[in-house]
């Protein structure tokens, strides 16, 4: 018995660190999560199947040639609209409306028809707001393309940018990540900040400062923490993969208004590295705290990682927030 563990604990701490460390594969499967598909067998074309009224099912083809898959989603006011019928109408909606579109950026797993996002389109839709959702390559029914940081801010970037000039100026655009989608989101507001473009407002929800940190701070590296390799097995590799997402340091480019929620139960993402990314984006910015403003979850609600949709101020929140980043684009 005594030598069936001491191999279990060889394998466990000592081989599979080092075949981690010089597996890129492995080290983009952990991340991504992509291959973890639900809920399973959707059928993406028709969404009213899992509850989502008025909504379309359609595609893009990046700069990059990549197929991704999305919907569009009208706000509550336009469901009983029975123009609302084609490919043409729905895009017509959006070029014309005025009301807030939110473009959604999920985190790892899953796709854009997963249960608590659904939660989260709906709150949106009750709000009267419009939405674009998609999955990034390798998610959904997007094309099975190689998972890179690169890869992802790529797609995300070619979506807001023809969504910006689908809208053309029209109506405030805001931007929502959910965990690794705002590392995914500050990526590519950074970018777009380069060529002097920027959505009205940020919504980063759950938010991690960078992967190097929230790798040493997930609860199963709580279990190899304390051994020697740690950093070299599991967090540099990472690094060296350009696997970082470095919310602490894109943030510092973004010109919008930001709004961060984090739960202080959230297992997943640790409160205390949504509360540093807080405070390094508040030393950038000058301790302005329109421009950065963070709500603080109580434990209390149980909400953790996926459910702050359920929060039951997140409409005064959101709506707030929305009112206050429309007057500030038009000053």
């Amino acid at each position: 018995m005594m030598m069936i563990l001491i191999i279990i604990y060889f394998i466990t701490c000592g081989l599979l660190p080092i075949i981690f460390h010089y597996s890129y594969t492995m080290q983009k499967k952990i991340l991504f999560l992509n291959f973890v598909q639900w809920p399973l067998n959707v059928d993406f074309s028709k969404p009213e199947l899992i509850g989502m009224k008025g909504t379309r099912n359609f595609y893009l083809k990046t700069d990059q040639q990549v197929k991704i898959g999305l919907w569009q989603i009208l706000p509550q006011s336009l469901l009983n609209d029975s123009t609302i019928v084609t490919a043409d109408d729905y895009e017509a909606v959006l070029r014309n409306t005025k009301q807030p579109i939110f473009l959604y950026m999920h985190g790892n797993s899953g796709n854009r028809a997963s249960n608590r996002r659904i939660e989260l389109y709906k709150l949106f839709q009750s709000l009267d707001y419009h939405v674009v959702c998609f999955d990034y390559r390798g998610y959904g029914d997007s094309e099975e393309v190689e998972l890179s940081e690169v890869g992802v801010v790529s797609d995300s970037k070619y979506v807001l940018e023809w969504l910006l000039k689908m809208v053309n100026g029209t109506a405030p655009i805001f931007v929502w990540g959910h965990s690794l989608g705002t590392g995914i989101s500050t990526h590519v507001l950074a970018l777009l900040a380069i060529e002097k473009v920027q959505p009205t407002g940020l919504f980063l929800e759950s938010p991690f400062n960078n992967i190097a940190d929230e790798l040493s701070s997930h609860p199963l590296a709580q279990i190899f923490k304390h051994l020697p390799w740690f950093h070299w097995a599991i967090v540099k590799p990472f690094y060296d993969n350009c696997l970082r997402f470095e919310s602490d340091k894109h943030i510092e480019k973004i010109q919008c208004p930001i709004m961060i929620l984090h739960a202080e139960d959230d297992k997943t993402v640790p409160f205390a590295l949504a509360e540093k990314l807080y405070k390094t984006a508040m030393s950038y910015h000058g301790n302005n705290t329109y421009h950065i403003q963070m709500t603080r979850i109580d434990a209390l609600h149980g909400l953790g990682h996926n459910y702050i949709c359920r929060y039951k101020t997140l409409p005064n929140i959101i709506k707030f927030f929305v009112t206050e980043a429309r007057k500030n684009q038009t000053d």
